[in-house]
């Protein structure tokens, strides 16, 4: 069955970075794209980032653009976030997604916390 386990989150001061990773496991994972979201407190769930099946193409929410990257590896079927200069509105709990155009699936999410 798929599954998608993310890491990597914490506790980080305004303008600081952290790397999140999903390991996703239970589907060819080189035949997916994949997507990263977010849920802030209190609020529904944001786009935050996404990247087709080989890594050549990726996309970014405008909060985020020039901040964050995606990247995936497919040789380890994990995919990540390097987050940099983060803000306190990037706080939220973070997910790596997998449509396959049948199903949606997430992950469990890791929290990320922006505060100084």
């Amino acid at each position: 069955q798929v599954q998608l386990v993310e890491s990597g989150g914490g506790l980080v001061q305004p303008g600081g970075s952290l790397r999140l990773s999903c390991a996703a496991s239970g589907f060819t994972f080189s035949s997916y794209g994949m997507i990263w979201v977010r849920q802030a407190p209190g609020k529904g769930l944001e786009w935050v980032s996404d990247i087709d099946s080989d890594g050549g193409w990726t996309r970014y929410a405008d909060s985020v653009k020039g901040r964050f990257t995606i990247s995936r590896d497919n040789a380890k079927n994990m995919l990540y976030l390097q987050m940099n200069s983060l803000k306190p509105e990037d706080t939220a709990v973070y997910y790596c997604q997998l449509k396959t155009g049948r199903d949606d699936y997430w992950g469990q999410g890791t929290q990320v916390t922006v505060s100084s």
